[in-house]
């Protein structure tokens, strides 16, 4: 319980101190910054499992036509 304690009261000085920071314009141009970095590297993972899922719906899509064609 205590170490749940801790973890709420890390989790809740670190938003104060972000609130703190992104005052600041310095703050602002590091955050907005992260806000970029972070949309990219999401936009990546979303880039990646969209072309893999069209690889592996490709790859049914064909055995499933040569199931077809061999009477099965």
């Amino acid at each position: 319980m205590k170490k749940i304690l801790w973890l709420v009261l890390g989790i809740a000085v670190g938003f104060v101190v972000a609130h703190q920071v992104n005052q600041t314009a310095e703050g602002k141009k590091f955050f907005s910054d992260l806000d970029k970095r972070t949309k990219g590297f999401t936009e990546s993972i979303v880039d990646g499992y969209r072309e893999r899922e069209s690889e592996l719906r490709a790859v049914l899509s064909d055995t499933g036509d040569a199931l077809t064609s061999n009477g099965r």
